[in-house]
């Protein structure tokens, strides 16, 4: 994962270029509506949002924390937390990394992790990260999980070449890491005794074509940028047949915590 002072400046490219705002309402809401369902109407108690960068550039999930008595997020960059505090003001927001989490032991009710554990350079990180975010899930807790899918195709073929390369060619915006499969994913919960209530992937849109396409419709009228919306929602048909598996960008997966 790279440091806070890497993502610091990340965080001023998309703030003085508005960068993808049209995409992230699509990708927020998603997040946001497969993630309220796990919850609950009414999720309550204290809830935990690992990685506050979607918070800092757009809604994110802070509807989600203003449903909750304490909503915590953690990044491991301190302007992005101020920047998602500045935006949010009722998040509670700490600077820290996922893998060393300052909470007591069963601190959270519930843990928010959308597309944060597939920003590490190696795979064992993933296993640490899920091993902390157990330790502080309190038992009956629930970890919402979604990260970059390795069974889709075009994931896989980004993992073999050179993340420089990528992000000099303009597709991926900012570094990413290492990931793994859906069967992978299962074993490393299953190993924590995270017991796996749902597990579907999710955002089947083309997102290279989807990302640019939005880009271009920045300026458009609301309802242009409605209409494409909407679009985007149809790809989402392909999680019913077989193939589901290697269309969906992300896993996302619904664990509870095992009783200790």
């Amino acid at each position: 994962m790279k440091n806070g002072r890497y993502w610091d400046g990340i965080l001023q490219e998309w703030l003085a270029e508005d960068r993808d705002a049209l995409w992230r309402r699509y990708s927020d809401a998603l997040h946001t509506a497969l993630f309220r369902r796990w919850l609950g109407k009414r999720p309550g108690g204290r809830l935990l949002k690992t990685d506050l960068f979607d918070e800092a550039v757009s809604e994110g999930m802070s509807a989600l924390g203003a449903e909750s008595s304490l909503a915590v997020g953690v990044d491991i960059s301190e302007e992005v937390a101020l920047a998602a505090r500045r935006r949010h003001p009722g998040w509670n927001v700490i600077v820290a990394d996922v893998r060393h989490l300052p909470f007591a032991d069963g601190a959270f009710g519930a843990i928010l992790s959308n597309s944060t554990l597939d920003h590490f350079e190696a795979i064992g990180d993933i296993s640490g990260a899920l091993e902390e975010l157990r330790r502080v899930l309190r038992p009956g807790g629930r970890l919402l999980l979604t990260l970059d899918n390795a069974a889709n195709p075009v994931i896989a073929l980004r993992q073999a070449l050179p993340k420089g390369l990528l992000y000099r060619l303009g597709i991926t915006p900012y570094a990413v890491g290492r990931t793994v499969g859906p069967n992978r994913l299962k074993a490393m919960l299953r190993a924590l005794a995270l017991r796996i209530v749902e597990m579907s992937p999710i955002l089947h849109c083309p997102r290279y074509w989807a990302v640019r396409r939005a880009r271009r419709l920045k300026n458009a009228p609301p309802l242009g940028q409605e209409r494409f919306l909407r679009s985007l929602a149809r790809w989402e048909i392909l999680q019913r047949p077989p193939s589901r598996w290697l269309t969906g960008y992300f896993i996302a997966i619904l664990a509870i915590k095992e009783g200790d």
